[in-house]
Formats: structure tokens, sequence, C-alpha cells
């Protein structure tokens, strides 16, 4: 399983942002935690797990890159996570949250 983290592309409140995200919910939980990250920072949409993820800030990103997540660009986070929404939705393939 993999963790991820797309190229900031958000700039709010002084700060650029980007996104963790996981091939499971344990495992973004899990990573989030060893960030240091609070579970209320958890982003959900029910019924779409394809779009769970904590936000981080540039310097958060840098260390959860140095921790192991995988850099990807916010084109390559968006085709994965399209992807992960097709196989679920269509019913085949591990989809999200499924073990692997």
């Amino acid at each position: 399983m993999s963790v991820y983290v797309d190229e900031p592309f958000v700039e709010s409140r002084g700060q650029r942002w980007s996104h963790l995200t996981a091939d499971s919910v344990d495992e973004l939980h899990a990573f989030a935690k060893r960030l240091g990250l609070l579970r209320q920072s958890f982003q959900t949409t029910p019924g779409k797990p394809w779009k769970d993820h904590y936000d981080l800030t540039e310097s958060t990103r840098e260390r959860a890159v140095r921790m192991g997540a995988i850099p990807e660009s916010a084109k390559g986070g968006v085709a994965r996570r399209r992807e992960a929404r097709r196989e679920t939705r269509e019913g085949h393939g591990r989809g999200f949250g499924a073990p692997r």
C-alpha cells in the first residue's frame, strides 16, 4: 500500500497547500498520525472514499516525503483518484479501502 502527496497547488492563509492521500483509509490515518496531524483534520465525503484526504502545508508535505510518502503532480493525483473511483463504481479491482 502507498501514501501520496500531491504538489502544493492552493494558496490560502499565507501558505501553499497540498493533499495527503493513500490506497486505504487505514493507511492514511496511520500515516497522518505519524505526521502529527489531528484526526479532525481528515476530510471525507460519505460514499466517495477516493476523496479522502488531509490538507498539508508545504513544510508538512516535505516531512511526509522524507517519511516515505510518494510525491506526485496534481494531475497525477487526479488521474490516480479517477481510476480508483472508476474501479470502485464498477465493482472490480481493489477500490479504496480493500485489502491488497
